[in-house]
C-alpha cells in the first residue's frame, strides 16, 4: 500500500503476520489460564472457598466471565485509541496491560490467607484483563488486514484467528509442563501459580516483537491526509449504514462463532473433567491435541473465505453446528467413562418431591439449601451426576428403581452399591481416539465460523472507525454471549442434572446468529480494505 506521500511503505508480510499472531497468542494464553486452571477447581477451591464445590466452581466461573464483561469497554477505551493515535502503539499497551494483570493474579494470596480480600483482588485483576483484550484483537486483526495482499486478507487475517486457539492451547501445554515437573503437593500448594508468572516473560517476548513493526499504512494515509476521525466512538454509530453493520456485527457474527469456540474448548474441557469424571491430565491432552490439529481449519476455512465469500462459509458452519452439536457431544459422553455410562443406563437415578426448586447458589457462604428435596439435588449436583426429577408427592430417590433414604450417607451407599464409580478414570485407547477426533470434529465447526471472522468485520467498516466499529460489537457478542457461557452452562446443568443440558445455550444462541446473518445478506458486504466502498 503506498504511503501519503506517494512512496511505497512495505514491511516483511511474515513479519506483520508472525509479530502480531505471537502476540495475540500470548495475550490469550494470559486470559485462558485462569479458564484452565478453573476447570481443575484450583481457582475456586483457592479464591472462592464456600464448602461446596458445585458453588466454587460456579463462582470461579463467574470470575472468568467478568473478564469478558469488561472486554466491550476496553473496545470502546482501546478502540477509540487505535483510531486515534494509530494501531501499533494502542496494541502495544494492550499487551503491556495484560501481562501485569495475569502475573498479578499469580500473587495473589489465597483466600485462606487473607480473607475476602483474595476474591476481590482477583475480580479486579480479571477486569483489567478484560479490559485489555478488549484493545488486543481489533489491533492485531486489522494491522494485518491492512497489510494483506487484495483478496488474500481472510488467509493472512485466519492466523489471528488460530492464534486465539494457539493461546489455548499453549496454556494447557504450560499446565500439563508445570505439572509434569513438580510433585502432586508442590502443584497444589503453589506450582499452580507458576504458569501465571510465566507471562512476564512471554510479555517481553511480545513487546520486542511488536515494537520492531511500523504503522499501519491505511492508517498514516488517514493521518496524512487528515482523515481521522474526531470522535470515533461516536461515529461509528452515526456513520451511513452502519447501524445496521454493528446489529450483523454482534449478533450474526460474534456471539454465534464464540459460543461455538467456547464450547468446542472449555465447555468440552468441563464436561470431561466434571459430570463424565475424566482425569484431568487425561482430557487436558486429549483436547490439547484435537484443538491443535483442529487450528488448520481456521486457516483453510479463512483462505476458503477469499473464494467463496465470508457469510457462506460462516453461515455454513453455523447450520452444521445446530445439526451436529449434540450428537458429537453424545459420542464423547458414550466413550469417556464407560463404566459411569453403564452404571448411568442400568441404574437411573430419580427424585421425586415437592419444593424441589434447587438453587446451585444457595450452598455459597452461609446460604443453605432450604427444603429436603433441594438438599438431596443439591448432594447429587455436587457429586456430578445425573438425575430425574419428578415434581409432587413425598421426597423419595430411587436408585435403578430401587428405594433408598434420603439422607446424604444413604444416597452414597445406594449410589456405590448400583455400581457408580466416580473416581477419575483414563478412558481405554480406543475411546480416546474417539474423543479425540470429536473434538476435532468440533474444531472443523469452530473454524468454520471463526477462521474468517477478521477479515470480514475488518472489511465491514470504514478506516476511519474501523478499530471502534468492529472492536465494540465483537466484544460486546464474545464477552457477553461467550464470556458466560462456563457459567450458564454449568448453572443449567446443576439446575437440571442433565450434562446435556449447557448446550442448548449453544444452540439456541447460533441459531439467532444464523437467522441474524441470513437477515444482513440484504446489504453486501465489501471486500475492501481501503475504506471506498464500504459495506453497504
Amino acid at each position: 500500500m503506498a504511503s501519503a506521500d506517494g512512496s511505497e511503505k512495505r514491511q516483511s508480510i511474515p513479519l506483520v503476520i508472525s509479530a502480531s499472531a505471537l502476540g495475540t497468542i500470548f495475550e490469550w494464553y494470559d486470559f485462558f489460564i485462569y479458564g484452565t486452571l478453573a476447570t481443575a477447581g484450583i481457582i475456586g477451591r483457592t479464591f472462592f472457598p464456600t464448602g461446596s464445590e458445585t458453588v466454587q466452581t460456579l463462582l470461579a466461573w463467574l470470575g472468568f466471565a467478568v473478564g469478558f464483561g469488561f472486554r466491550p469497554l476496553g473496545a470502546i477505551l482501546f478502540g477509540y485509541l487505535g483510531d486515534k493515535l494509530g494501531r501499533k502503539y494502542t496494541f502495544l499497551a494492550t499487551i503491556t496491560l495484560m501481562g501485569v494483570a495475569t502475573a498479578g493474579v499469580g500473587l495473589v494470596p489465597s483466600a485462606a490467607s487473607i480473607g475476602f480480600a483474595a476474591p476481590v483482588i482477583v475480580l479486579l485483576l480479571r477486569i483489567c484483563q478484560g479490559l485489555a483484550l478488549g484493545g488486543e484483537y481489533g489491533g492485531a486483526a486489522i494491522y494485518v488486514a491492512e497489510h494483506a495482499p487484495d483478496g488474500r486478507s481472510g488467509f493472512y487475517t485466519s492466523f489471528i484467528q488460530a492464534a486465539v486457539v494457539g493461546g489455548f492451547i499453549l496454556s494447557l501445554l504450560v499446565v500439563l509442563g508445570c505439572k509434569g515437573v513438580m510433585s502432586t503437593e508442590t502443584w497444589d500448594n503453589w506450582g499452580w501459580r507458576v504458569p501465571f508468572l510465566i507471562s512476564i516473560i512471554l510479555l517481553a517476548v511480545s513487546v520486542y516483537m511488536r515494537a520492531k513493526l511500523s504503522e499501519s499504512p491505511v492508517f498514516e494515509e488517514l493521518k496524512a491526509t487528515g482523515k481521522r476521525a474526531k470522535n470515533p466512538f461516536v461515529e461509528s454509530f452515526t456513520y451511513p449504514g452502519n447501524g445496521r453493520r454493528l446489529t450483523v456485527a454482534l449478533f450474526g457474527v460474534a456471539a454465534g462463532l464464540t459460543v461455538i469456540w467456547y464450547t468446542a474448548n472449555f465447555q468440552v474441557l468441563s464436561f470431561l473433567t466434571g459430570p463424565m469424571k475424566v482425569m484431568g491430565t487425561t482430557a487436558q491432552i486429549t483436547v490439547a491435541l484435537g484443538t491443535a490439529i483442529g487450528a488448520g481449519w481456521f486457516i483453510l476455512f479463512g483462505h476458503l473465505s477469499d473464494k467463496l465469500g465470508r457469510r457462506r462459509v460462516i453461515g455454513t458452519g453455523y447450520a452444521l453446528t445446530l445439526v451436529l452439536l449434540m450428537p458429537l457431544f453424545w459420542l464423547i459422553g458414550s466413550q469417556a467413562n464407560p463404566g459411569l455410562a453403564q452404571a448411568t443406563a442400568r441404574a437411573p437415578i430419580v427424585v421425586s418431591g415437592s419444593q424441589c426448586d434447587y438453587d446451585p447458589f444457595a450452598s455459597s457462604f452461609s446460604r443453605k439449601q432450604t427444603t429436603p428435596c433441594a438438599k438431596v439435588l443439591d448432594h447429587l449436583a455436587s457429586k456430578g451426576l445425573s438425575y430425574t426429577l419428578h415434581q409432587g408427592g413425598a421426597l423419595a430417590v430411587t436408585i435403578g428403581n430401587v428405594p433408598t433414604a434420603t439422607d446424604n450417607d444413604s444416597v452414597d451407599a445406594a449410589i456405590k452399591a448400583a455400581g457408580y464409580d466416580l473416581t477419575p478414570q483414563t478412558p481405554p485407547f480406543a475411546n480416546l481416539l474417539v474423543i479425540f477426533l470429536a473434538v476435532v470434529a468440533l474444531s472443523f465447526l469452530a473454524g468454520m465460523t471463526f477462521g474468517p471472522v477478521a477479515a470480514l468485520l475488518c472489511e465491514m467498516f470504514p478506516p476511519a472507525v474501523r478499530y471502534s466499529s468492529m472492536s465494540i460489537p465483537y466484544h460486546i457478542g464474545t464477552g457477553y454471549f461467550g464470556g458466560f457461557l462456563p457459567l450458564i452452562a454449568s448453572y443449567m446443568v446443576a439446575k437440571s442434572g442433565n450434562p446435556y443440558a449447557g448446550l442448548w445455550y449453544t444452540l439456541a444462541v447460533v441459531g439467532l446468529a444464523l437467522l441474524v446473518i441470513l437477515w444482513g445478506e440484504g446489504r453486501r458486504w465489501s471486500n475492501n480494505l481501503d475504506g471506498k466502498n464500504p459495506a453497504q
